[in-house]
C-alpha cells in the first residue's frame, strides 16, 4: 500500500535515513506500487511490495550511501 507521510514509512527507514532520503524513498515506493501493479511487469516472484520496496531503497542509494552505521549523502 502507498505511503502517505514519512511518518507512515516503515521504522528502518524513518529511524536511519535522513529527511530527504526518507522523501526520495517515499517517492520512489509510491512510483514502484503503481509502476508494478501488474505481476507481468514485475521479474520474478516477488510480490508488488517486496518489488516497491528495492525499488525504493535503490533510489535511496543513488544519492546516499551507508558509512557505519549513518545514511549520508554521496559526495559529486
Amino acid at each position: 500500500m502507498p505511503y502517505k507521510r514519512l511518518s507512515d514509512l516503515p521504522d528502518n527507514v524513518r529511524n536511519h535515513l535522513p529527511t530527504h532520503g526518507q522523501e526520495i524513498y517515499l517517492a520512489a515506493y509510491n512510483n514502484a506500487w503503481d509502476e508494478y501493479k501488474d505481476p507481468e511487469d514485475r521479474y520474478g516472484d516477488d510480490d508488488r511490495e517486496t518489488v516497491a520496496h528495492k525499488v525504493a531503497w535503490a533510489a535511496v542509494k543513488n544519492k546516499y550511501e551507508k558509512r557505519g552505521d549513518e545514511w549520508v549523502e554521496k559526495e559529486d
